[in-house]
């Protein structure tokens, strides 16, 4: 939410050109007028309104009661989160002529700053990182008005904020002498999550309001404020109840222009700020957090010079710091990777042929998951945190209440951290029945099943689905591998257009991707309702093509398969584990994620792409070793590593004969390193395991099984932890660039082609074709055509 909705342009209000229309001085908020299609103020009871868009004038009363003026936004569009409005430079630039306006009328005491609607402002649109190169067109013209006419103007201005006021917003708001927020607003600068820093004097005012140590707080972490807290930190000035808000800030902006109150300029002011000394030694801790937690990120620091810079020389020093960091930042490809991010995750419910198809979505009000397992249960938890009713089958009452007291056990453990009240809790709780059979069944919309993966259990529960549900009802299976299709050969004809895959992510009430695997035979409305259950439950969906691993399994079955091998060829495994995770920024390396997931798993899904991709394969005699030696990952006590009562893991020396007879088995040294193991870089590393998963994931782009390149950079995001900094997988390789990849794969190929090996490396068609044409991988087939054309 703290970027929330960032689709939406956003336009200044009272836009009024002549001088008759710098009349508009009022003594309420009664009445609203529309000057043509994008401006609007208010204005005083009994006077006659005007109209821009016909150029009439207004009659103006001789003299105000109030004598403030309230220039305030306008929003043009919509969103789930309610009217959120978003700047650019043209409404600023229009707030500051009309401030400017203001101070040259002499009937105008002071000004209030407001947002038309239920939000002041959401901030800068972020649409304008897209279109405008150079951070979107912000620069330090915008820092000087803020200055010059918001902040230091011949008449005192007066923020008054409800609902939210992030970024650029709170900027605006800070940049007035005074701010007044009702309850439920928040406030925050959330600009680091898009790789960015504030541009609009955040750096510098921020830490003037609130202090040095809660305004770093604020901007690393990204995180808003309430307005409680905002009041006890000195962000704001006072709050009040929504409906007395417009009044009290007029009386306050009255007040500080007759000399009642002082006239703060918040960039001049250092009662907040601590002792010079203390001061750099905050934000030297926060350079070394920073280093520690967003090790491969520079914005941060990037940030922290623009603070450190006002602290030393001031907030006019300060200002100038922040325009050159800022420029730097937007600079940076992890700018360029987040905002694609973002604007990918949104886009992810919008799919080619079924959500421009005409179709209405339908409700889902009650679902029934089959299996109270792990799987089962955090997927009931996902649907009763949404309100939706469920439906427990189990085989046995064992089972059903080990179900029942996994979903209490997770709801429990939201009341624990705070997310949650008990009272909520309880209702969350009631919305869950437990069965043995299929009697109740007749009433659901949605069956979910989450048995294990046994092809004939699997069929034989279909059958009793078709015939125990409502022929509405949505049939979807949560498989992770098992071709879809197969799950329903048994249903007839007539009942396989309600058949699909709605492959939920461990923990499934806490994992937020949700793949909906779709059938050549999957109907369009059946999809539609998925993916409107899938913003219902808080899910991002991608919709995928019917294969084995479907996207985001297949595109990373070569990453532990390029370990093992590297592994066999004598690579120390903490060595890989160290340059994926510490090196590239994965949230583990290869070796520790199969010891999270579990040998014994492993080798069962591994199975599945070795029958299904043979010539593309390795296949590495670990994963029998370790299941035989019992050495399962963390639910044995070991796994490639070792690991105490609390799992915590560390690398284990008792692995390492395991490993040798692994190395024996494989037989590639004699073939590809002539007796030696490898010393390989840690880019090497990161080349040797990525590389082969960017080749996967181009055959997924080619073969359509997703419905854009984009949607598998949210999915290897979601699911994976591929670093978000890096924009997901093919946006990365976008970075790197299809040429270097394709040349360092060939040269794998050639290099492991005495081993039988090459098969595993080769470079597929799409990406050869980008490589030779120059055209973006995220271009998807439609560029690919498009190009051989």
């Amino acid at each position: 939410d703290s970027a929330a909705a960032g689709l939406i342009t956003g336009r200044l209000v009272s836009q009024y050109r002549d001088v008759d229309c710098a009349s508009d001085i009022v003594s309420g908020t009664t009445g609203s007028v529309r000057y043509g299609a994008h401006s609007s103020i208010s204005c005083r009871p009994g006077w006659r309104r005007c109209d821009h868009a016909r150029k009439s004038s207004c009659k103006r009363p001789a003299s105000s009661r109030w004598g403030v003026l309230l220039p305030r936004f306008c929003v043009h569009g919509s969103s789930r989160h309610g009217l959120l409005m978003h700047m650019s430079d043209a409404v600023l630039k229009g707030l500051f002529d009309n401030l400017r306006e203001a101070h040259e009328d002499p009937r105008v005491k002071a000004v209030v700053v407001t947002g038309a609607g239920k939000n002041f402002s959401a901030g800068f649109d972020i649409n304008q990182f897209q279109s405008a190169p150079k951070g979107g067109g912000i620069d330090n013209n915008i820092n000087d008005a803020i200055c010059a006419v918001l902040e230091a103007g011949p008449k005192p201005t007066v923020a008054a904020i409800q609902g939210v006021a992030l970024g650029g917003g709170l900027e605006v708001a800070m940049g007035c002498n005074a701010r007044v927020a009702a309850p439920g607003s928040r406030l925050g600068l959330p600009e680091l999550q898009l790789g960015i820093i504030p541009g609009f004097g955040g750096t510098q005012r921020l830490p003037r309001l609130v202090g040095l140590q809660k305004a770093i707080e604020m901007m690393l972490t990204s995180q808003p404020v309430k307005d409680s807290a905002a009041l006890k930190a000195g962000l704001v000035d006072a709050v009040v109840p929504a409906g007395e808000l417009m009044a009290a800030a007029k009386q306050r902006a009255l007040d500080i222009a007759s000399g009642k109150l002082p006239r703060q300029l918040t960039l001049l002011r250092t009662d907040k700020l601590e002792p010079f000394g203390e001061a750099i030694a905050i934000i030297e801790f926060a350079r070394a957090q920073s280093a520690k937690r967003a090790r491969h990120l520079n914005h941060p620091q990037l940030c922290l010079d623009a603070i450190q810079e006002g602290v030393a020389h001031g907030g006019v020093a300060g200002l100038k710091k922040e325009g050159e960091a800022f420029a730097a930042a937007a600079a940076l490809d992890t700018h360029k990777a987040l905002v694609h991010i973002f604007f990918a995750t949104r886009s992810t419910k919008k799919v080619r042929g079924v959500t421009d198809a005409g179709l209405k979505p339908r409700r889902i009000k009650r679902v029934a998951v089959l299996g109270g397992g792990l799987m089962g249960s955090g997927i009931a938890t996902a649907l009763v945190l949404a309100e939706v009713e469920v439906l427990l089958k189990e085989v046995n009452q064992q089972f059903l209440d080990a179900g029942l007291n996994r979903i209490k056990s997770n709801l429990a453990s939201r009341v624990k951290k705070g997310k949650m009240s008990q009272a909520t809790a309880d209702a969350a709780v009631s919305k869950v029945q437990g069965t043995l059979d299929y009697n109740s069944f007749g009433s659901v919309d949605m069956v979910v099943e989450a048995v294990i993966e046994d092809v004939g259990l699997k069929q034989r529960i279909f059958a009793d689905l078709e015939a125990a549900c409502p022929p509405h009802a949505i049939l979807a299976t949560n498989t992770s591998t098992i071709d879809i299709d197969l799950v329903g050969a048994k249903l007839k004809p007539a009942s396989r257009e309600r058949l699909l895959g709605a492959h939920f992510f461990s923990p499934a009430h806490i994992m937020p991707l949700l793949e909906i695997v779709r059938t050549q035979q999957t109907g369009k409305q059946v999809l539609l309702d998925t993916l409107e259950l899938s913003t219902q439950i808080k899910k991002t969906p991608v919709v995928v093509g019917n294969c084995t691993g479907f996207a985001v399994n297949r595109v990373f079955f070569p990453y532990t398969m390029a370990a093992c091998l590297l592994m066999d060829c004598g690579v120390n495994p903490y060595q890989v584990d160290a340059a994926i995770a510490g090196g590239f920024g994965m949230p583990m390396g290869p070796f520790r994620l199969s010891d999270l997931v579990g040998s014994d798993i492993g080798l069962h899904v591994g199975k599945n792409f070795v029958e299904s991709f043979p010539e593309r394969v390795y296949v590495s005699q670990v994963f029998p070793l370790l299941v035989e030696a019992k050495r399962l990952g963390e639910k044995s006590g070991s796994g490639f590593y070792k690991f105490d009562a609390r799992r915590r893991a560390s690398p284990d020396p008792s692995l390492e004969q395991l490993i040798r007879t692994s190395i024996g088995k494989a037989g590639l040294l004699g073939k590809v390193f002539g007796g030696k193991p490898p010393k390989l870089l840690q880019q090497e590393i990161i080349e040797f395991l990525f590389f082969p998963v960017v080749n996967e994931g181009c055959r997924v782009v080619a073969e359509g099984i997703m419905d854009k390149a984009a949607d598998l950079d949210v999915a290897t995001v979601m699911a994976m932890g591929f670093p978000p900094y890096r924009g997901g997988l093919i946006f990365w390789a976008d970075l790197v660039g299809a040429a270097t990849i394709t040349a360092k794969l060939n040269k794998l190929a050639d290099q492991f082609r005495p081993a039988g090996l090459a098969g595993f490396f080769e470079p597929c068609d799409y990406l050869k074709a980008a490589a030779a044409s120059g055209r973006k991988l995220g271009g998807g087939p439609a560029a690919a055509a498009a190009s051989k054309l």
